[in-house]
């Protein structure tokens, strides 16, 4: 199962990269404005920035309404942990926890990968989350099969997430939040999730809003526990959602300068 697990995984990804090559090549053979063009829509449908905003209001404005069979049916579409028995303070929690999660996966890996590679990197990654999203549980049933795409995932993703522990903390003060306490938070509590990656984007959101992340998360009735990531020196609240949210846009901004800038450096030093 995991031999045909990585050369699922390995088929998928390639597949995309070539097929997306494959797609812009024709593309610029028959107009350079046209590829071009393509390109840059292809890049953007790669980016989750919108549709994590779209998601997450759901969220907030069925809590705002006091409606919380509507948001933790709301929340299901964008977690995988179970919804049905959450109250509110949990519901804000998994919501938050899953904006700053999202921020290198669905952002800043896509921007990476665009930078490295234009389009078809930008997919091939896209293609690699999702898999990840789809087999890569440590269940019984993916265990195995879901091996490769899960560790495919953790190496795309080690650099993105890294990253993600510079730009949030930055983004953060720029949105009136604690830089300062986001970079601590950062260091003190980025390696404590079982995941080689997820932690840091959490704890930088953390320490950024001044809140506590973590606890106790059930998949499937089963429980699963996560380390407290973050000092609780404010009680999670329903305006931290749209806070989380507009970390994430001012984070993209500049993942995005981040990535024009580099790309100028590498210009000028080989001309």
């Amino acid at each position: 199962p995991r031999t045909a697990g990585m050369v699922f995984a390995l088929l998928i990804t390639g597949g995309v990269y070539a097929a997306c090559l494959m797609v812009l090549c024709f593309a610029n053979y028959l107009s350079p404005f046209l590829g071009a063009a393509l390109s840059v829509i292809l890049i953007y449908t790669s980016l989750a920035t919108k549709d994590l905003k779209v998601q997450s209001m759901r969220v907030y404005s069925s809590l705002k309404s006091g409606e919380l069979g509507a948001a933790r049916k709301s929340l299901s579409c964008i977690v995988g942990r179970d919804t049905e028995n959450l109250e509110e303070k949990e519901i804000t929690r998994a919501t938050v926890e899953t904006v700053a999660e999202n921020i290198p996966d669905g952002i800043i890996a896509p921007l990476f990968y665009a930078f490295l590679g234009g389009a078809p990197a930008a997919l091939a990654y896209k293609a690699a989350s999702t898999l990840d999203s789809m087999v890569g549980y440590k269940n019984e049933r993916y265990k195995e099969f879901g091996w490769a795409s899960a560790r495919i995932d953790d190496i795309l993703n080690f650099i993105p997430a890294r990253l993600s522990g510079f730009l949030l903390p930055l983004a953060g003060g720029l949105a009136g939040f604690d830089m300062t306490g986001s970079f601590k938070a950062v260091l003190r509590d980025g390696r404590k999730n079982p995941s080689p990656n997820s932690g840091i984007p959490e704890a930088a959101m953390a320490g950024a809003l001044g809140v506590r992340l973590g606890g106790m998360n059930y998949y499937h009735s089963v429980p699963a526990p996560k380390p407290f990531i973050g000092e609780e020196r404010q009680a999670l609240s329903l305006e931290h959602i749209r806070a989380s949210i507009r970390v994430a846009y001012i984070a993209s901004f500049l993942g995005l300068l981040l990535g024009l800038f580099a790309t100028f450096i590498v210009k000028v030093s080989r001309s």
